[in-house]
């Protein structure tokens, strides 16, 4: 069974142990916690080589943050309520996406719903102000793998070049997703948590909003975005172990 890590390492193998549980299923569900252990493991080593202006506080931005994805997934299979934003995500497990697709959508809710709160969560009393750099920073090193990823995107989905090439003015969420917008209103959502009086709809309003954006992720409004996914799925490789390789390479 799967518990609420306590600490980055237990962070990095929970996330492993979810890959390896939806790998055997061949579900996509795989392939976002693919790409969150690379970041988890690159954000360790950021706290031991010193780049965070704090390595403990990291660690309990890290962990809390973390847990918000893990009790979702957990939740989820449990069939227990869960926020909209994760559910959508999750439900999309089943539906016929690109891997690009899914890996948005976890980071839609993630970015988008969990790290504002995890960073209100983390300066609880505190001045949330003084945490402003390294959570840009932890965002920065989320940007530099979220790129190599996209590089490697390439090996298992040759035609998605194609929604850069045809699509690259659509407003459609699953072409403009941008990680530096997702920051900037991720940290506008801690500091909306950390001084609000009634978290409970604050976090209802937020979530309606994220789940929303996250239905654009798999509903395109352009005609032309929704033909382009669908030719470039064609093409795209379906074995979840090839993929989760491909992503988590080291090369």
């Amino acid at each position: 069974m799967i518990k609420p890590a306590s600490n980055i390492d237990e962070v990095i193998t929970i996330l492993q142990e979810i890959i390896d549980r939806e790998t055997m299923l061949n579900s996509p569900l795989a392939y976002f916690p693919a790409l969150y252990r690379m970041v988890t493991i690159r954000v360790k080593q950021g706290i031991l080589n010193d780049e965070f202006d704090d390595g403990n506080r990291m660690e309990q931005l890290d962990v809390l943050f973390a847990n918000r994805y893990i009790s979702a997934y957990v939740d989820f299979k449990g069939k227990r309520p869960i926020t909209g934003s994760w559910r959508v995500t999750l439900e999309a497990g089943k539906k016929p996406l690109l891997v690009l697709q899914h890996l948005l959508l976890g980071m839609n809710a993630h970015i988008n719903l969990d790290l504002g709160i995890a960073a209100a969560e983390t300066m609880r009393n505190k001045t949330l102000s003084v945490l402003h750099n390294d959570f840009n920073i932890i965002n920065r090193l989320l940007a530099e793998m979220s790129d190599k990823v996209q590089v490697r995107i390439g090996k298992v989905s040759p035609l998605i070049g194609l929604l850069d090439r045809f699509a690259g003015h659509s407003d459609d969420m699953v072409v403009k997703f941008s990680i530096s917008e997702a920051r900037d209103g991720a940290w506008k959502s801690a500091g909306e948590f950390h001084s609000a009086q009634n978290k409970g709809s604050l976090l209802a309003e937020r979530d309606r909003k994220i789940s929303a954006l996250g239905l654009g992720l798999i509903y395109p409004n352009s005609v032309m975005v929704r033909n382009l996914v669908a030719v470039i799925r064609l093409a795209e490789l379906k074995n979840v172990r090839k993929v989760v390789s491909t992503i988590a390479s080291v090369s």
